[in-house]
Formats: structure tokens, sequence, C-alpha cells
């Protein structure tokens, strides 16, 4: 029996500034190295979060956001280039994460895995809503790889 080795061409993964985000930001760019692959770092400025303002505060929040998440990915950026990933680039999308993330994004860029950190949400959060990842894990048009978060230890 042969054995088949699955090898990634683009791979994507979800920053949202959090150390479950950073963890699978750096396995993401140990798998494009491994795998000779592109690297699609994206972010989504969820914008249901501000409609609840005013306009002004709307519009503030994004492009406060936006501005932010834009030094943060070109950080990643760069040390993805440092730790040998080739090609890799960056997008700030706007709008629902889960739609984007699961569905928009993977298929604009033709993404053959996503990599996300494991949800930070409470459990009362997650019965109501449900997590973006659990939804990504769910369909995305790919293979999808959650990182979970690092076990604190319990004494």
């Amino acid at each position: 029996m042969t054995e088949v080795i699955q090898e990634y061409k683009r791979v994507m993964v979800a920053v949202d500034g959090s150390d479950s985000a950073e963890r699978a930001f750096k396995k993401a760019t140990r798998i494009a190295v491994r795998n000779h692959s592109d690297l699609v770092i994206a972010h989504v400025v969820d914008t249901r979060t501000y409609s609840m303002g005013m306009p002004a505060l709307y519009t503030e929040g994004i492009v406060s956001e936006s501005e932010v998440m834009t030094e943060q990915l070109e950080k990643y950026k760069q040390e993805a280039q440092a730790q040998g990933v080739s090609n890799v680039s960056v997008e700030i999308a706007k709008g629902h994460p889960r739609t984007l993330l699961a569905e928009e994004l993977p298929k604009r860029h033709k993404v053959d895995l996503i990599i996300v950190g494991q949800t930070g949400l409470n459990a009362i959060e997650r019965w109501m809503i449900g997590s973006v990842s659990e939804y990504i894990l769910r369909t995305a048009p790919c293979d999808v790889l959650i990182v979970k978060n690092e076990l604190e230890n319990e004494e």
C-alpha cells in the first residue's frame, strides 16, 4: 500500500491579535516552510461589533482596528519571510468573520489549508452563537487545522 503524503500549496492563517492566533500563526509558518507553500495571513474586522454605536464611532472603530492590524500583519509577514516562507500575502477584510474566513477568503486565494486558533469565547457565548473556528471547521472548502490553546497548569 502506497502512503499518500499531503502537501499544501496555499495556507491561510486567521489572526486577531490574541495569544491563540499567535500560536496559529507560528504553526502556519512552520507548515508553510515545510511544504514550500504560499502563506496568506488574514484578519477580519467584524463590522457588527461597531454597528451598535453612532456612525462616527463605527467609522473610527473600523479605521482604528484596521490600522492596528495592518501594522501587526506587516510584522507577521516579515517574520514569516525571515523563517523562509517565500510568498506571503496579507489581507484585511471587513464583514462577518465566519463567512469571510470559512468561505470567501479561501475561495478567493485558492487555499487548501486554513489554520485558526481555538476559540476564546466562554461557554455561554459558544452555546449561543458558536465559535468562528467551529464554523470554519464545518463549512470550509478545504482542510482546517485548529491550534489548541495552551493548557495552564492546574494545581
